[in-house]
């Protein structure tokens, strides 16, 4: 016959297991919040470590400053892409959340003009940015999602300041990619002599690109297609390209000669 637990004996074995599995829960939540704290960690040293040494600095260096061990450091991200991609997929976050900040301006142009300042300088102040995304492009395949939510996001922007008459006609999302992608040697260049320099040229840009200002174009914008080609060529060439050593230069500058 089964013991009811009015029973002594069967409502103590039944606390008893009661104790046992709330502690088994119990465990596994600390171990879940250990476990995030240590992601949270090492996607904080990362982003230190890489903006001191680059992209490519000892994982070692990263798990040391996040107070773990390499083994954990593995256990989270099983390759240096995978930390680098968690830190990226971060900085995605960061500028979604400023074209949702900006596209809550009812003027069209005030919009736009608050996003590039915002995300210009989020690129400013964020060499590991830069560094990433010409490690990994968004036109890699598994950014579709990411580069899919942007590309909403900013023809968003860009057909709210088009409808008010504020932004010139033809300036298109390719174009938007393609001024971004301007600013990044002109950030890198004046990081330690001018590093809000970037301001000025975004204010020379931004009158090119009022509608009263536009001159009729005779080459169309990129495609989608073209626009990725172009995006994958240029990842190629900053990844691939020596640095301008002196030796080099005095090279070039002999063989100019010649």
């Amino acid at each position: 016959m089964r013991p009811t637990l009015a029973e002594p004996e069967a409502r103590l074995r039944f606390l008893g297991i009661l104790a046992l599995v709330s502690g088994i829960v119990g465990e596994q939540r600390g171990q879940r919040r250990h476990a995030r704290r240590n992601h949270e960690l090492l996607v904080a040293s990362a982003r230190e470590v890489f903006a001191e040494q680059g992209v490519e600095a000892p994982l070692e260096e990263i798990a040391r400053r996040a107070g773990v061990g390499i083994g954990t450091l593995y256990r989270h991200f099983t390759t240096r892409d995978a930390l680098v991609e968690a830190i990226l997929e971060e900085r995605i976050g960061e500028l979604l959340a400023l074209a949702d900040a900006a596209a809550a301006d009812p003027d069209g142009w005030n919009a736009l003009v608050g996003f590039l300042n915002n995300a210009l300088e989020l690129q400013a102040r964020d060499r590991v940015l830069r560094a990433l995304l010409l490690r990994h492009p968004l036109g890699e395949a598994r950014f579709a999602s990411a580069r899919e939510d942007l590309r909403r996001r900013f023809e968003q922007l860009l057909e709210a300041a088009r409808k008010q008459g504020a932004l010139r006609a033809d300036f298109t999302l390719s174009d938007l990619a393609l001024l971004f992608w301007s600013f990044t040697p002109l950030i890198d260049a004046t990081a330690e002599i001018a590093p809000t320099n970037w301001r000025r040229h975004l204010r020379i840009v931004l009158d090119g690109l009022r509608a009263e200002a536009a001159t009729a174009q005779a080459e169309p914008a990129l495609t989608e297609a073209q626009l990725l080609r172009a995006t994958q060529a240029l990842h190629a060439q900053r990844l691939h390209s020596p640095p301008s050593t002196p030796s080099r230069l005095k090279t070039r500058r002999r063989d100019a000669r010649t």
